[in-house]
């Protein structure tokens, strides 16, 4: 992981109406870092994802990427850095209409321009690499379980050969087993090609197992952000009450155990 911000937020403010989510808001991304970003209920942290991926524009502030403030930026320009984007949607956001195979072929042919027999076979490769059969690539969203459904929108995310991977709740609705086998998976993926990995979740297994740092939002903001230990020691209620309580000190036990096997 390098010191180097891949992502700067500075003074962002995001508002509905009358409601602020966020005022104010700054935060740093590390290239080749996996940022586990945290909070409560409301606290806008999809608000937060989508806003850097370009899916909101916020009201005041600015997101630099690879140097480049990107709301500035001329619409063609800013498509060439978004592309090197791959983004995992909370429900998968898979087209229900098309195949596994045709959903990781899309970005290929609408994007990157590939003929179709190249991009079937590219698709084939993004299937392999998030874990899923060969067969996947033949069915329909709506004929995989939870699990290969988000595997099945991570190939899609994988598809365009990104340098960042967002991740909305990528393990929400997973059994144990399924989650914990993804989590390998995206360290698997950062350290085979150097991805940085922005991810969203409430899953403490998660942050404990795979995250670098984590970004806690609280108060429109973001309340602190480091390590695991030095978000846990913030005298903020919400942040004792996660870090812990009941669950909180279950994962941190079963990080340690895994630590150690490993």
């Amino acid at each position: 992981m390098s010191d180097e911000a891949i992502i700067q937020v500075r003074d962002l403010c995001n508002r509905f109406g009358d409601h602020a989510v966020h005022e104010h808001l700054d935060l740093d991304v590390r290239r080749g870092e996996i940022l586990g970003v945290v909070g409560g209920s409301g606290t806008g942290k999809s608000v937060l994802l989508r806003a850097i991926i370009g899916l909101r524009r916020p009201q005041e502030g600015r997101i630099q990427v690879f140097g480049q403030n990107l709301l500035e930026l001329p619409p063609e320009q800013r498509s060439r850095i978004e592309r090197r984007f791959g983004v995992l949607f909370q429900n998968g956001a898979l087209f229900s209409s098309l195949t596994v195979s045709e959903n990781v072929c899309l970005p290929l042919i609408e994007h990157a321009g590939l003929a179709r027999e190249d991009a079937e076979y590219l698709a084939k490769v993004k299937i392999s690499l998030a874990g899923l059969p060969p067969e996947a690539g033949d069915k329909y969203p709506s004929e995989l379980s939870g699990g290969m459904v988000k595997r099945a929108a991570l190939a899609r995310a994988l598809a365009l050969d990104p340098d960042i991977l967002f991740l909305d709740e990528p393990t929400a609705g997973l059994d144990p087993i399924g989650a914990a086998a993804f989590d390998q998976l995206i360290l698997t993926l950062r350290e085979a090609f150097g991805l940085t990995v922005f991810l969203v979740t409430h899953d403490l297994d998660t942050l404990y197992t795979i995250c670098d740092r984590v970004a806690v939002l609280s108060q429109k903001r973001v309340l602190v952000v480091g390590s695991l230990d030095e978000v846990a020691a913030n005298p903020d209620a919400w942040v004792q009450d996660y870090f812990h309580g009941p669950r909180g000190r279950a994962a941190q036990q079963a990080a340690d155990r895994l630590r150690e096997e490993n």
